[in-house]
């Protein structure tokens, strides 16, 4: 876990903070769009594949914020 926040550190040191946020945000939100568009448009029903690209692309939204305010912070 140290080296995840010496990654973060390093990124902000070098002012890629804000667009590794906004880079893993984008992906993040794509993610859920199209977990939500193979739930909603398909016949698939809410099965593993939807769920997980919506569980992993709000993790990839909520993450990088956290992750970067506990790097700066500590």
């Amino acid at each position: 876990m140290d080296e995840v926040f010496e990654v973060a550190e390093l990124a902000t040191d070098f002012g890629l903070g804000g667009i590794l946020r906004w880079l893993l945000g984008l992906v993040g939100v794509a993610l859920i769009l199209g977990g939500a568009g193979l739930w909603l448009l398909t016949d698939m029903g809410l099965l593993v594949l939807p769920a997980a690209l919506m569980a992993i692309g709000l993790l990839l939204v909520v993450a990088p914020v956290v992750l970067f305010l506990a790097a700066e912070l500590f």
